[in-house]
């Protein structure tokens, strides 16, 4: 019997049975898609997140102040974490007094910039009878443009002038800007923000969302006249210290430790008051944690193939069970034992094929739509494991019931009822 004739046959056979059929392809469909569409929400989520990361480079390490209770800071700074025994320090804001610290070459000589930042929530923006809530206003100096690599598209940045005189002039987000002024240039333009005049001198390169949180809703302004219109002159949210090169990062981050240490009289028993989060070491823990939670969820699915596999199995034993006179006959006139065990094995093998490409195809449609602010990402190799697995449980599953039936005498198959 050639091989065309045992495909025929084999489909002739799933034809017979066509509800059956689907409903066994259906559970390898649902196995495949599930492996791929995790896979894929998960490399997207990650991505995401190291998106967001590298928005502040490699290079760039945070300040930012850590409180605990009885007046004593509980925090991590510089490497040092939890709570430990010993004199307890005054707990300390960071101040702009601190920033300067860390901006002397003397004392932090892998510092390239520093940039103190102050920021306002929620800060309403009016422009001719157009309101706009802008989720972050952040007061600061020119460098930390650089050091959080926001890019310009029009206009330009700020200058040192604008912070030493105060001038109340911004760069604005791509949602900012589309909020308040449509399609029109903002550039040159006057907002109210909660009532003070500022002048738009530039508006940033889009940069994306983040999750539920839109990284272009920002206005960036010189930190005097944030202070003076809108926060007050009080402490600073945080200091953006960029090193002087991705190599020199962990250098830096000793020198801010030692310097914010000597200032805040923390003493080697005591426990700091502010925290420093290094950009670098954060994106590899977050490609690690988020690399083994992908696998978790790729893991979980894939028992969804198993349970189609054992379900190929349960309905190939149906059909020999089913066809046992068939069988007999064919056997009786001659067929060989390599073409019964061939044809139930191609149709097995059919089953998880067509279930796998049909399950590959839903993944593609189910990746089209963002889910909770995560944009799928398609990862190959997911595909093909999935589509390799689905065809291998087509043949090991459906082994067994193939050979139950080619080992079938004939006469045996003949008496079957």
């Amino acid at each position: 019997m050639s091989r065309m004739e045992i495909l025929r046959f084999a489909l002739r056979g799933l034809a017979a049975n066509k509800l059956r059929s689907f409903l066994t392809t259906l559970g390898i469909l649902i196995g495949v898609a599930a492996v791929i569409m995790l896979v894929a929400f998960g490399e997207g989520a990650s991505q995401g997140i190291q998106q967001s990361i590298q928005r502040l480079g490699a290079n760039t390490l945070t300040v930012s102040a850590s409180f605990g209770g009885g007046g004593g800071g509980f925090g991590a700074g510089g490497g040092a974490g939890g709570r430990q025994e010993g004199p307890r320090t005054q707990a300390r804001q960071l101040t702009l007094e601190d920033a300067r610290a860390l901006a002397d070459p003397g004392q932090a000589p892998s510092v390239k910039s520093v940039s103190p930042v102050v920021t306002a929530n929620s800060a309403t923006a009016v422009y001719e009878g157009a309101d706009h809530t802008i989720s972050q206003l952040v007061g600061t100096y020119p460098s930390y443009f650089e050091a959080t690599n926001k890019p310009v598209e029009t206009g330009s940045y700020f200058v040192n002038d604008d912070v030493l005189a105060a001038r109340k002039v911004m760069v604005i987000g791509r949602t900012v800007a589309e909020e308040l002024f449509g399609a029109a240039s903002p550039v040159g333009r006057q907002v109210s923000v909660s009532g003070v005049p500022f002048t738009v001198v530039g508006v940033l390169k889009e940069a994306g969302s983040s999750g539920t949180q839109d990284a272009d809703d920002v206005a960036i302004v010189p930190l005097p006249a944030v202070q003076q219109s809108l926060t007050g002159f009080g402490p600073l949210g945080s200091i953006i210290v960029q090193a002087t090169g991705a190599g020199t990062t962990e250098s830096a981050q000793a020198e801010v430790t030692a310097i914010l240490n000597q200032r805040h009289g923390v003493t080697p028993a005591g426990t700091a008051d502010y925290r420093i989060l290094n950009q670098a070491t954060l994106q590899e823990t977050v490609s690690s944690t988020i690399g083994t939670f992908t696998a978790l969820l790729g893991a979980v699915a894939a028992i969804s193939l198993l349970v189609g596999g054992i379900g190929i199995t349960n309905i190939m034993l149906v059909t020999v069970t089913e066809r046992t006179r068939e069988i007999g006959i064919r056997k009786a006139i001659g067929a060989p034992r390599s073409a019964i065990l061939g044809q139930f094995l191609v149709e097995a093998t059919v089953l998880s094929l067509v279930g796998g490409l049909s399950g590959v195809l839903v993944a593609f449609a189910g990746t089209r739509f963002t889910v909770a602010g995560i944009e799928p990402v398609l990862v190959p190799s997911s595909i093909a494991l999935a589509l390799g697995v689905s065809v291998g449980i087509g043949l090991f599953f459906g082994s067994y019931p193939a050979n139950r039936a080619a080992r079938l005498r004939p006469i045996q198959a003949l008496r079957h009822e």
